[in-house]
């Protein structure tokens, strides 16, 4: 470098890099930054040393969870596109793709929860229509602190005023998701976000910088100084002490996402193969989708930075490269379309700006004011020394005791009253109502319900969505955790009638430097991958968050599971509310005294202990084929799984917002009621149909009672008889999580 542009004169020259170690603050080890000093043969300059520490974070790199990953099961044959792209697509016929993915916001969700949640939706929206895809719906799963603190009822309030704020603005239904309590998520809540599109399959892009002497065309929003090393953040433990990184936390619009996102779709149904990649500036911004495009295809690409659009004046190449500006894509188009590319986002109101050219050099060239700023190996850039990272079994897995918590249960009705107002339990609809669930018109099951339904535009094809975590059976049994994760999940389509497709995941875990954390994720995504693997549900993309920590104590191991199902006609759906008096009310599965890590355990100890029994995923397989088969024979006109809380909560929530009760008798003490036994449905059969039914589910299936229209819902045991007021039992259940938000 000839002479040193104005901007860039305070930086630190190569060599007080080396000694300051600045490298350190920004992730890259000692260990890293020699290696990449040995490779140029030269020390790297500030903008090089910033686009390494960025590119070789886990967030951007999978550094250490990749061996983990890599064991994902991701194909069949309805998989068009499996991990490694913006999102994973899965046929749906008649030419038709849904295209999926999950990514979290945690760490800036901790530190500025409305701009946390909010870009979280818009991030993942881009990721979507980078494939060409039109969203369609999004899907929030949460976890936070307890609520009698008021750190987390701020946490939740602006969290969901971000939600909102963003998914209402740009037009896409919130149409599902869960939040759950507990302390361990105090300081470091979850914010994950799932987003759908459908596409026609022929309008599919995938990010790839293909094509020797095609253009790099950058539109959207211009770059400011938001989110700089956000990727490099999302990859570091919390401290309590030390004031969290704002500046790392990027600011949404969700107007300028709309025209971003209509404009983008445009593009690729007007111009086709001319525009060759897509790929949105998301976690290291400019760097990472100009770095992975070009890896991906094996070329090179050089950029000039003087072009791009700057919303802040003196702007340095290592700036420029590393913000994570909102609202930014970046697209490959052949020459000879540049013009009429551009031009439609302009017509957009939107800047698109030619900034480079696609080479076949294999380099990462970076001009400013006429000088090379950046040249090093694309492939070196994107490809992190490979990473072994040793795992230990947790203490607490070696010397936990096996047997299982024995509840007391003294007033059966009180304890069930009690568990619909644990706030993981009880209604979450004065939170979700602040989500518009009914923009585009195509939603068929609003939140509320085991599962969301969007009808596929212009067809009677469904598609259910829904999210799942299990952080607490994670943290009890890693493995058996992870497959519970995917069984629930798989339950909560099934239930709709839909029968499951695909997944796709948010691994939420602490530092993976701690061998047993790493121990837990390892286990865990062994559980997933093999009642995926079952349930014919290849997992086609998500993400990974790892460095979960407060103050050195991680969270929960808590994988998410997002998982979307297909049926056929929509008009074959049925939802978990019980629909007429004299219906015929059914068990499917077996309760037993499953209680370690119940929200029953919880209520009564105050902690969770125990081991948990395996999930039987033949079982799950069979007995899921049995009710999506009944439901779409007509047989079932409500099924509603049973989760947390068990059967009583269960039961007791397919009468909420009906005009009806039940009126039922299980074979077995009312404490199993309250027992979180996988694979068991509650379901409702037509009398005309109860013939049918029963011989089809054979063994498979005991008859409890009737769904009755008086005021009392009476549930008898072999023990004790739980007799409650509906209408009290409802209202409980809806004001509890309120109340406890607003005292």
């Amino acid at each position: 470098m000839s002479q040193v542009p104005t901007e860039m004169q305070a930086e630190p020259t190569p060599a007080e890099i080396k000694q300051s170690r600045v490298y350190q603050q920004w992730g890259l080890t000692q260990a890293e930054y020699e290696q990449i000093c040995q490779h140029l043969d030269r020390l790297p300059n500030y903008t090089e040393t910033g686009l390494f520490a960025a590119m070789w974070s886990e967030h951007c790199s999978y550094k250490k969870s990749k061996p983990v990953l890599k064991r994902f099961w991701s194909q069949n044959d309805r998989v068009i596109q499996g991990p490694g792209e913006g999102a994973g697509v899965i046929d749906i016929g008649d030419g038709q793709a849904v295209v999926f993915k999950a990514e979290s916001h945690n760490h800036p969700s901790a530190v500025e929860p409305y701009e946390g949640a909010a870009t979280g939706v818009g991030g993942i929206l881009r990721d979507i229509f980078s494939m060409g895809a039109q969203p369609i719906a999004v899907l929030d799963s949460l976890r936070f602190g307890e609520v009698n603190d008021n750190y987390t009822k701020h946490l939740v309030d602006q969290v969901i005023a971000g939600i909102a704020g963003y998914g209402n603005a740009i037009g896409i239904p919130t149409v599902g998701g869960e939040i759950a309590f507990d302390d361990v998520y105090k300081g470091n809540p979850l914010v994950n976000v799932m987003a759908v599109g459908t596409l026609d399959q022929a309008d599919l892009h995938v990010g790839k910088a293909r094509g020797t002497g095609n253009k790099i065309l950058y539109v959207g929003a211009a770059t400011g100084r938001d989110g700089i090393h956000g990727a490099t953040f999302a990859s570091s433990d919390f401290e309590s002490e030390t004031e969290q990184d704002r500046s790392a936390v990027q600011v949404g619009d969700p107007f300028l996402e709309k025209l971003v996102m209509d404009a983008t779709i445009q593009a690729v149904r007007q111009f086709g193969s001319d525009v060759v990649g897509i790929q949105d500036m998301g976690a290291a911004g400019l760097v990472s989708s100009s770095a992975e495009m070009a890896g991906k295809a094996g070329n090179g690409v050089h950029l000039n930075l003087d072009r791009v659009p700057q919303r802040e004046t003196n702007m340095t190449p290592y700036e420029l490269m590393l913000s994570e500006s909102q609202e930014r894509m970046l697209l490959v188009v052949k020459p000879e379309a540049l013009e009429r590319v551009a031009k439609l986002f302009t017509d957009a109101g939107l800047s698109a700006v030619e900034i480079g050219t696609v080479t076949d050099d294999g380099r990462y060239q970076l001009q400013f004011h006429g000088q090379t700023v950046t040249d090093v190996e694309v492939n070196y850039l994107v490809t992190p020394p490979k990473q072994h990272q040793a795992e230990r079994v947790p203490h607490r897995l070696e010397t936990e005791d096996r047997t299982q918590y024995q509840p007391q249960i003294e007033d059966s009705s009180a304890t069930l009253m009690q568990l619909l107002g644990q706030s993981t339990i009880a209604s979450k609809a004065g939170l979700f109502r602040h989500f518009d669930s009914m923009v585009r018109t195509d939603t068929v099951i609003r939140p509320g319900g085991d599962a969301a339904l969007v009808r596929v535009t212009g067809t009677n094809k469904g598609l259910a969505l829904t999210t799942d975590i299990s952080g607490r059976y994670t943290y009890l049994d890693p493995e058996i955790g992870g497959a519970r994760a995917v069984v629930e999940a798989s339950q909560n389509i099934t239930v709709t009638g839909a029968t499951p497709i695909g997944i796709t995941d948010c691994l939420n875990f602490g530092d993976p430097d701690d061998p047993e954390v790493y121990y837990e994720l390892d286990h865990a995504s062994r559980g997933i991958n093999s009642l995926a693997q079952r349930l014919n549900t290849p997992i086609i993309s998500g993400n990974v968050s790892l460095y979960n920590e407060m103050d050195g104590q991680p969270i929960y191991p808590t994988p998410m599971v997002g998982m979307v199902g297909l049926l056929q006609d929509v008009h074959q759906a049925t939802t978990s509310f019980v629909k007429q008096a004299g219906d015929l009310v059914y068990l499917i599965g077996t309760p037993g005294p499953d209680f370690n890590g119940s929200e029953l355990q919880k209520l009564q100890t105050g902690t969770i202990h125990g081991r948990l029994r395996p999930a039987d995923a033949d079982q799950a397989a069979d007995l899921q084929a049995l009710v999506r088969d009944q439901i779409l024979a007509g047989n079932i006109n409500a099924a509603h799984d049973v989760a947390e809380g068990g059967l009583a909560v269960t039961l007791a929530e397919m009468t909420f917002t009906t005009p009806f009760s039940l009126d039922v008798q299980v074979n077995c003490p009312v404490a199993w009621t309250f027992a979180e036994t996988p694979s068991v449905f509650a379901v409702t059969v037509p009398v005309a149909r109860q013939a049918e039914f029963e011989q089809e589910a054979r063994n498979r299936a005991q008859y409890l009672g009737r769904v009755t229209d008086n005021a009392a819902f009476r549930l008898q045991a072999t023990d004790q008889t739980i007799r409650l007021d509906k209408a009290a039992m409802q209202q409980h259940d809806q004001e509890a999580l309120t109340w406890q938000l607003n005292h």
